[in-house]
Parts: C-alpha cells; sequence; structure tokens
C-alpha cells in the first residue's frame, strides 16, 4: 500500500523524484488532492518521461523547473471545470494525467531557466523548438509566452507535433511532417547552445 510519503520519494530518474511533479497550486488553494489513482502506473510512465525527456535537458541546460507536473484525474477535471487552464480530462492532448489506464502518456509544463533568460531579451521561442525537434525523442510540445514554458510530452509511440500560443502563434511543425528548415539552417538557429549532455555530474 502506497503512501504519500512513499510516493513522494521515488525516483523517476538520475535527476527527478515523484515528490516535485506531485505539487499544484491549484490543489492546494482549491484542497483537491493530487493524488495518483494508480501510482504504480504513474512511476512506470513518469520514468520513461523523466528518462528520455528531462533527463537530456538537465545535462544539457542545468537545472530544469517544472511548472506543472503530474495532475489527478480529479485534480485535472475540477481544473477545467472552473477554467483554471487546465484541458479536458479527454483531451488528446492532455499530458499531465499518467495513470489513465487506456492512455500512454506523460507529460509535464517546464521551463529552462537558461532559454528563459535569452527569451525574455527576444530570442526566438523556435531555436529552442527546432533543438528540442532535433534533439529529444518527444511526442508533442506545446509553448506558452510566460518564461517560454512548454509542454513537453512523452508516448511510447511518439506524434512529433509542435504547437505554440507564441507569436507566430499555431502549429509549427505537423503530427508526423517534416519539418520546413532543413537540419543545417535549423543547426545554426542554436549553434551557441551548450553540447548536448555536456554537463559532467558525479556518478
Amino acid at each position: 500500500m502506497w503512501s504519500l510519503e512513499t510516493l513522494g520519494r521515488e525516483p523517476l530518474s538520475a535527476h527527478f523524484w515523484m515528490r516535485e511533479f506531485l505539487y499544484s497550486e491549484i490543489g492546494n488553494f482549491h484542497a483537491v488532492p493530487n493524488i495518483p489513482d494508480n501510482p504504480d502506473l504513474a512511476l512506470e510512465r513518469g520514468r520513461a518521461f523523466a528518462t528520455a525527456l528531462l533527463d537530456p535537458l538537465e545535462e544539457t541546460f542545468g537545472r530544469i523547473f517544472v511548472r506543472s507536473g503530474f495532475r489527478s484525474a480529479a485534480l485535472n477535471g475540477y481544473g477545467n471545470a472552473n477554467k483554471l487552464n487546465c484541458a479536458r480530462n479527454d483531451n488528446p492532448l492532455e499530458c499531465h494525467i499518467w495513470d489513465l489506464p487506456d492512455v500512454a502518456v506523460s507529460g509535464a509544463t517546464v521551463v529552462i531557466p537558461w532559454f528563459a533568460r535569452r527569451y525574455e531579451a527576444g530570442r526566438d521561442w523556435r531555436d529552442l523548438a527546432w533543438w528540442l525537434h532535433d534533439h529529444l525523442p518527444y511526442s508533442e510540445i506545446w509553448f506558452f509566452p510566460k518564461l517560454c514554458a512548454f509542454n513537453l510530452v512523452w508516448r511510447p509511440d511518439p506524434v512529433r507535433r509542435i504547437d505554440s500560443y507564441i507569436a507566430p502563434k499555431g502549429t509549427l511543425l505537423k503530427a508526423g511532417a517534416e519539418p520546413g528548415e532543413d537540419l543545417e539552417t535549423r543547426a545554426a538557429r542554436y549553434e551557441d547552445f551548450p553540447p548536448f549532455r555536456g554537463i559532467a555530474l558525479p556518478v
């Protein structure tokens, strides 16, 4: 039987634990618990997400800020019903509910502080979008104006789609499509980025 304390101590990857994905301002303010219905399934998918997508970011850019992580179905449904910036639970792009039995997905809204500082100084969000596309096995990415936060999504069968609420708004890359810019042009956008997984961390 899981206790919430035990669940929070479960490692998801080399750099992330479950606890940091359970925090929710909506849950705290409105007193809606953010506890998985199926902790084992949430952990399984969270581990796939953190290992494949978050660890490479941490090892490239340094500390990653998890803006919104796991949401229980109850919490996400409450947020949607009360217009608190949560998609409906059955939205095909909803990524925060990690333990729906028939929907293999996990994701989070994250900020890369290294890039956020540059974005606030005028850097084009698409520079980061194309870096993510060329380096990570993501399924979907969706960008937001504040701090250039973005939803980063893992699925066992990636969709490979990029959208944005930052101008130019809309779809940067349709699901399964080839980028409009060739690799050389894309790489020129992020040639000043840190080396991929270039941070040497203690074993």
